[in-house]
């Protein structure tokens, strides 16, 4: 049986172990996912109505959790959009599509609530299905031409962003302090870091920009 709710605080150790177990190894030896929830919840920019966990049979198996960012367009007009992140799903449940219906839900969830663009920095093959596209193609940028291959836009009201050219901002939550996640890190049950082919494959898209 599969239910998704919002995360109750009893369910924050539960969500940041998870975290940490998706995550590991993944882009960089270790990782610093299951730090950015355990502080993200105290933020300003943190939307608790849109903290979701995924339970299988009453277990908890995986969570998405979001944040205020901010659209700006060359007039200095901002607007306040959404970004998720991240999204974990224990190991041996991935690949089910769990993730996706967390997706999905919160999306729905977040349109309901009045907010109209999601952006977010992923993998496209893993969100084009949940209609995320690329943000040339809605002229969204980190800077003046710059279109990383891996930011990703979904308008939650079609046709808002309206043709101009917007700067995307994330959350100041999201400049993690490393020195700080190492040390949060070293305080938990000891995970071995180490290589992994996907850290390559995270190198190549997150360096890469679309022409």
């Amino acid at each position: 049986m599969l239910n998704i709710r919002n995360e109750k605080e009893a369910d924050r150790k539960i969500v940041e172990d998870i975290t940490r177990k998706a995550f590991y190894n993944v882009y960089v030896p270790g990782c610093m996912e299951h730090y950015l929830v355990h502080i993200m919840r105290d933020h300003g920019d943190f939307i608790p109505e849109l903290d979701f966990v995924i339970e299988l049979d009453g277990q908890i198996v995986g969570n998405i959790m979001y944040t205020k960012a901010k659209l700006t367009d060359e007039n200095g007009t901002e607007k306040e959009i959404l970004t998720f992140g991240p999204v974990s799903i224990l190991p041996e449940c991935q690949r089910k599509g769990y993730g996706k219906m967390l997706i999905e839900h919160s999306l729905k969830r977040a349109a309901e609530l009045g907010y109209e663009v999601v952006v977010i920095f992923g993998s496209p093959a893993n969100y084009v299905g949940s209609g995320f596209g690329c943000c040339k193609k809605y002229h969204v940028c980190v800077e003046k031409d710059k279109y990383p291959a891996a930011m990703l836009v979904k308008e939650l009201k079609p046709g808002v962003l309206d043709g101009r050219l917007w700067f995307y901002s994330d959350s100041p939550v999201m400049n993690i302090d490393e020195k700080e996640a190492q040390t949060f890190d070293d305080s938990l049950e000891k995970m071995e870091k180490k290589w992994m082919p996907s850290q390559e494959a995270f190198y190549i898209m997150s360096h890469s920009f679309v022409e």
